[in-house]
């Protein structure tokens, strides 16, 4: 990009607006100086806003309301957000969910860019991206004042609007050589302002655009598109491998990995003690439980419990009353956890455990739901097939939709013969379903991702309608991965760091220091739940075991945790820099063992406790959702 491309905020109208009214702030901000002790001494609040707010949830009662900062100090310019101690808003939110959310002290050398929105309806607000790629959760202006906060920030540091998206702002973005070399000379700093680390965990300083190099690298690698499932091929492995995968180097590495002494799994294998008649582990976040004396395979912790047979037809017979009602979910959902369910009942089941009919139905009240449903789904799919084409010309959403749609289920699953072949039926009823769901929620609409989790709820509830509600009933909880700000992909990818962070502090170290916190590198596996790591069959087993909610509803992200421990040793081991953990990561579709991962995620997850709990922003997808008629909009953000 030539510099004559970069589009200066000076030449903006709202820039341009801001002028007076942000000199005669900067006016006031410039004359107060930090006096509390808990300020560093010489630096100045140069911007102050109240009332600048979060939603860690999707329920606009649950907003934590606070007071942003920008403070110079020396040449370095620093954002804070910190919430207000004592809020009316809802007793959920505890204190430690205000803690983890608050903002201290970020320097902007570590920010890369600020995505403005402005939604049609609603409040504006600002999306903070760092050079490690973790954003800070959206920042609402309640009462106004981003032109003023973009416009003090380019009174202290190189900030553009970028040629891609004029929402967007490059901070620290030096493509001149000369401005390049400036940076790079790292002119000594002010020293930070003594706090607690900010809510997202900083890497060590790299430059921007490094970073910006190496996560469009990872982004293109995770959807790399291939004819037969939409993303990069990959190569299998063959029969008579072993299960112990060997990475080797890319091509363009210079010679042979070198091997770097690996610090010791703080949770592996540990010894145990007699206590009574009972075994005891004891790690460093706790005392557990051992089921067994016997050795076990260092990869494997030693308290997860082994899994069970899947749910046959006998079994869950007994788990109903004789109109049909579950008697104990409680008890149903821990058997499912364990085992999963057999094929030939999940149509039955996979209904109850999304929602879409409740444990206490009664056989023939689900009949009966299923009939009115049916009938509102007909509804509804009308409204898009009623379109004519002279209608369609004018209607650029949904000509959009509708290819980006058509041209997603033609290459999702079909390798399956449920899918495959020229003209298949079950391929038109992914497309439908699909369009009827842009216009159900027409906020949200398609995003690519979203053909592959419906694709194996057509092939077990084998009914369009049916299909398409248990759909809806997923989206409730996933829907939030595919927001348009990124902010459940965000908050899940945060909360694992802070999970590996806490259950394997050796292994977060390799991470930050080689600028991966921002665990890019576990994307797809948020995103579409491990479908793209596992078999077919594999992936329904585990979906139906996240459903359960049984330990946590975020068994997906200790799931990862345990996936990463398993290769830890060659993580850290061969010193994998980003791209070379995005091929890896990617390289392991296939080979995970799905049963022992599920051992140490559910050992993982008793192993963290409430301090695992903590790590998780409140609203993380997937949380169960709540029906109490304030959602608001996914897109416009009206509260």
């Amino acid at each position: 990009m030539q510099e004559a491309e970069l589009h200066d905020l000076s030449d903006d109208a709202d820039y341009a607006a801001s002028q007076q009214e942000g000199s005669a702030s900067m006016m006031r901000c410039d004359s107060s100086k930090l006096s509390t002790s808990s300020e560093t001494e010489g630096a100045e609040i140069v911007y102050l806003k109240d009332n600048v707010a979060i939603h860690p949830t999707q329920y606009a009662f649950e907003r934590i309301s606070g007071r942003l900062k920008l403070i110079k100090q020396g040449s370095a310019l620093f954002m804070t957000w910190i919430p207000y101690k004592r809020q009316s808003t809802n007793a959920k939110l505890s204190e430690k969910d205000r803690n983890l959310y608050t903002i201290r002290a970020v320097p902007f050398a570590d920010v890369r860019s600020i995505r403005r929105h402005t939604p049609a309806l609603g409040w504006q607000y600002i999306i903070v991206v760092l050079s490690s790629g973790l954003a800070f959760p959206p920042l609402y202006f309640y009462n106004g004042g981003v032109r003023e906060f973009l416009t003090t920030i380019k009174q202290h540091v190189f900030l553009v609007r970028s040629v891609e998206d004029t929402n967007v702002f490059l901070l620290n973005d030096f493509q001149n050589p000369l401005q390049r070399t400036l940076s790079s000379l790292e002119l000594p700093r002010a020293v930070p302002i003594p706090s607690m680390p900010s809510a997202p965990v900083l890497p060590r300083e790299s430059t921007s655009h490094e970073n910006q190099e190496r996560t469009d690298v990872g982004i293109s690698d995770l959807f790399r598109e291939s004819h037969g499932n939409g993303f990069r091929p990959l190569e299998r492995r063959k029969s008579n491998q072993s299960d112990d995968y060997s990475h080797k180097p890319s091509d363009d590495a210079e010679g042979v990995a070198v091997q770097s002494p690996v610090a010791p799994d703080p949770v592996e294998k540990v010894p145990y003690r007699e206590h009574n008649r009972d075994g005891e582990a004891a790690t460093n976040v706790g005392t557990f439980e051992l089921i067994s004396y016997k050795e076990f395979d260092k990869l494997s912790l030693v308290w997860g419990k082994p899994r069970q047979p899947p749910l046959g037809l006998e079994e869950w017979a007994t788990f109903l009353d004789s109109e049909g009602r579950v008697v104990d979910s409680k008890a149903l959902r821990k058997r499912i956890f364990y085992g999963g369910i057999e094929h030939k009942l999940r149509k039955e089941v996979w209904a109850i455990l999304l929602g879409h009919h409740t444990y206490e139905s009664t056989y023939a009240e689900r009949k009966h739901q299923r009939s009115i449903k049916k009938t509102e789904y007909e509804t509804i799919k009308s409204q898009w097939q009623s379109i004519s084409p002279a209608q369609a010309k004018r209607f650029t959403k949904f000509r959009e939709r509708k290819g980006l749609i058509e041209k997603d289920v033609v290459r999702t699953d079909r390798s399956l013969s449920f899918y495959d072949g020229d003209d298949n039926p079950n391929v038109n009823l992914l497309r439908d379903i699909l369009l009827t769901y842009s216009f159900y929620n027409f906020d949200l609409g398609y995003c690519q991702g979203m053909s592959d989790l419906l694709s194996p709820i057509l092939l077990v509830m084998e009914d369009e309608s049916e299909s398409f509600w248990c759909f809806v009933a997923l989206m409730e909880c996933l829907g939030p991965n595919f927001n348009r700000d990124q902010s459940g992909m965000h908050s899940q990818l945060f909360a694992l760091s802070k999970l590996v962070e806490l259950l394997d502090n050796p292994l977060h170290n390799h991470f930050k220091q080689n600028d991966c916190l921002n665990y890019f590198f576990c994307f797809r596996w948020m995103l579409i739940q491990f479908k793209r790591e596992l078999e077919y069959e594999k992936t329904m087993r585990l979906w139906e075991v996240l459903w359960t909610h049984y330990l946590s509803e975020h068994l997906h992200l200790y799931l990862s945790v345990a996936i990463l421990k398993r290769y830890r040793g060659k993580i850290i081991g061969e010193q994998m820099d980003f791209d070379t953990l995005i091929r890896f990561i990617n390289e392991l579709s296939g080979r995970i063992d799905l049963d022992a991962t599920l051992r140490d995620a559910e050992a993982l997850c008793i192993c963290a406790g409430e301090r695992g709990a903590d790590c998780i922003p409140p609203g993380t997808p997937p949380s169960l959702p709540v029906d109490n008629g304030l959602l608001y909009s996914q897109q416009d953000e009206v509260l």
